[in-house]
């Protein structure tokens, strides 16, 4: 037994490490599948490229900010006793890693569509096989490459800060400096993952619209219509925005939840059998857990007939993951917690109880476990939920539907009711989480509840990248025009995906709503203040602009996709105009044109809104203080997760209620369908 509680510290990158041989065995399996005929290949290569020109010019533009930043932190870490300037190299780490993890999953996506198209061919079971290895392969490669990353740097530092330190102690200002060296790892993954989402977004959604909007509304051809000159495009989107922007979001959070755990751990007495580090180990055991769980959901993860339900395959490989992570979760609090009660430290020095006074401040290990469980839960509800409200049939949709039948301006009134509606719901699943966790074990127990949502998160990316592997899937099938039977199938599995994809978003939302209360923790212990008080006009000011920042920030990532899908538009009527034979597919479009808008337009777009978010809190930290960047931290907090439900939602219900426009369906008797 001594030998596990020496080297458990090692065992965590090991868990990474596995992850990624799966990953690699995965990715291989994806290879050898069958790719179609020349057609497919060309077409399939089109998109890779254009992917590939967005990832170059986005990682050019993003290596000048990773420079810069990693010189400035280094400058700081020599100004700050409880720092280093090697949080320089933790920065860059994690900046690369979280860029690698989203160009792994975009590399995979481009050679998972045209072979889920040829496997479409034969069936609906084997489309979804390789549509969703292609997605698994993503996800074990952004969880593989967290858990190993963070675990290795937390080795480094843990020997170098505290081991090596005579008379330092766990909970002293060795490990301090340990942890906050480590949480450049997080900066630079959350940087990237700002940057990339961005960008990506604006990238497919300018595609998108601008395609649409000339082929299927004023050329009247089909979406994905090889003679429109965007279609290549708004595919590249999908993968930019939906893979590589999601892959690094996710990483960024998936970093941070454990971060943010790991430093409110080191605020507890634990009297255990690793040094009293225990706190600190098990939100990265945890995460290696849901990463060799979330390998098994995602292997029950299969349908046999044409008729079997693509969705429930999907949750039965998460449920799965879900339940099978809490039982390995359950011993694993048992192994590595103390027996005896745990409580936090109260001195002004190292830490949060101020935030703490007349809560939750002693617990056992059964406290923490039940977090945990709590955490878990309020995942699968998030999932559910959001399921209900941007899958095809349910009832939101079908309202969508009923009210599209007479016109644009209904349609809208619908979808945002919809989206509106849907923050309801979630916003009292983390209410409750917030207030249950908190009730079994403080601040702690919010934060290893956040870690236990976050453990499955291979098996969440899974189902996430699988939507736009299979979008662009129906895509390749209808620009080489295959049979019909083809497109059906690969229309039911993007039915799906546009459900995961939001699904995806709300469990990304409904993480950062729980690692945000483990991190405002964090922040009042660092920064040395005991409470944020909204009776002080400053901090209520503050609080004021928090919430406002989130309404700026999308109104500028919406006027940059209106900007760039205008020269969308502008651009693909050109060609329809002076090319002669595309519509008699006697000449090939320029597709390259369409990718190098789109392209430039996002990497020139997506400084604005980033920068917004990086440059507001140093401005109002330095300029009023901490407590009134507390008052703005939470204003962005609550406004940001209540615009992030309903603008995913909303647009998830819309999509799918467009789709099922397409296909037709019948309500309460009446039949819709496009005319």
């Amino acid at each position: 037994m001594d030998f596990f509680y020496n080297n458990l510290i090692y065992l965590i990158p090991v868990f990474g490490l596995i992850g990624l041989v799966v990953m690699g065995i995965k990715s291989a399996w994806v290879n050898k599948q069958e790719t179609g005929d020349a057609n497919m290949n060309e077409l399939a290569g089109y998109i890779a490229d254009g992917a590939m020109a967005f990832l170059r010019a986005e990682w050019k533009i993003l290596s000048y900010f990773v420079v810069i930043a990693g010189l400035l932190l280094a400058y700081s870490g020599t100004t700050v006793a409880t720092s280093s300037p090697v949080i320089a190299i933790s920065f860059v780490c994690g900046a690369f890693l979280s860029a690698f993890a989203g160009y792994m999953g975009m590399r995979i996506a481009t050679k998972a569509n045209v072979r889920t198209t040829q496997a479409a061919r034969t069936s609906l079971a084997k489309a979804l096989k390789v549509s969703f290895t292609g997605g698994t392969v993503m996800g074990l490669g952004v969880a593989g490459l967290a858990v190993i990353g963070l675990g290795s740097l937390f080795i480094i530092f843990y020997k170098m800060y505290v081991v090596n330190v005579v008379g330092s102690s766990v909970n002293g200002e060795a490990m301090a400096k340990a942890l906050d060296v480590l949480a450049g790892f997080s900066l630079g993954a959350e940087s990237i993952a700002l940057f990339a989402r961005v960008g990506g977004g604006i990238y497919t959604k300018a595609a998108d619209v601008g395609a649409d909007l000339v082929g299927k509304v004023e050329a009247g051809i089909p979406e994905d219509d090889v003679r429109n000159p965007a279609t290549i495009a708004d595919n590249v989107g999908d993968n930019v925005g939906d893979v590589a922007g999601m892959g690094a979001d996710l990483f960024g959070s998936y970093v941070a939840t454990m971060l943010a755990t790991m430093v409110l751990g080191r605020e507890i007495v634990s009297h255990d059998n690793f040094g009293g580090i225990a706190p600190v180990l098990l939100p990265m055991v945890i995460a290696g857990i849901g990463l060799l769980f979330s390998i098994v959901g995602a292997a029950l993860v299969r349908i046999k007939k044409e008729t079997d339900s693509v969705q429930n395959a999907l949750n039965i490989g998460n449920w799965a993951s879900i339940i099978l992570t809490a039982i390995a979760t359950f011993f694993a609090v048992k192994f590595i917690l103390p027996d005896g009660p745990m409580h936090l430290i109260r001195d002004e020095v190292h830490g949060v109880a101020g935030m703490l006074k007349g809560g939750a401040v002693e617990f056992d290990k059964t406290d923490v476990f039940l977090s945990i469980v709590v955490g878990l839960i309020v995942g699968t509800l998030m999932s559910i939920i959001t399921e209900y409200y941007t899958a095809m049939g349910k009832r939101p949709v079908l309202s969508i539907i009923r009210q599209s039948s007479t016109g644009h301006a209904t349609n809208i009134i619908g979808g945002l009711s919809v989206g509106m509606e849907s923050t309801v719901l979630p916003i009292l699943v983390l209410a409750a989480g917030i207030y249950g966790s908190f009730h079994f074990a403080g601040l702690y127990g919010v934060a290893i509840a956040a870690a236990g949502m976050m453990a499955t998160t291979a098996m969440q990316l899974a189902i996430d990248a699988f939507g736009p592997i299979a979008d662009n899937a129906g895509g390749i099938a209808e620009m080489s025009q295959l049979p019909p039977e083809v497109r059906h199938r690969t229309d039911n599995l993007d039915a799906v995906g546009n459900t995961t994809a939001a699904t995806g978003k709300g469990f990304a939302i409904a993480s950062a709503a729980l690692t945000s209360l483990a991190l405002f923790a964090a922040f009042v212990g660092v920064a040395g203040i005991d409470h944020i008080d909204i009776y002080k006009a400053d901090v209520l000011a503050g609080l004021f602009v928090g919430g406002m920042i989130p309404f700026i920030f999308s109104a500028l990532c919406i006027s940059a996709v209106g900007r760039a899908a205008m020269a969308m538009v502008e651009e693909v009527r050109r060609q329809f105009r002076e090319i002669p034979g595309i519509m008699e597919y006697k000449a090939k479009p320029e597709y390259e044109k369409c990718v190098a808008i789109s392209t430039k337009a996002s990497i020139r777009e997506m400084v604005a809104p980033g920068l917004i978010a990086l440059i507001t809190p140093i401005i109002i930290g330095f300029a009023f203080g901490p407590e009134v960047l507390g008052g703005l931290l939470a204003g962005v907090t609550v406004s940001g997760v209540l615009m992030g439900i309903f603008q995913s939602n909303a647009g998830g219900a819309w999509d799918n209620a467009k789709k099922s426009f397409e296909k037709g369906v019948e309500i309460n008797g009446e039949m819709f369908y496009k005319k």
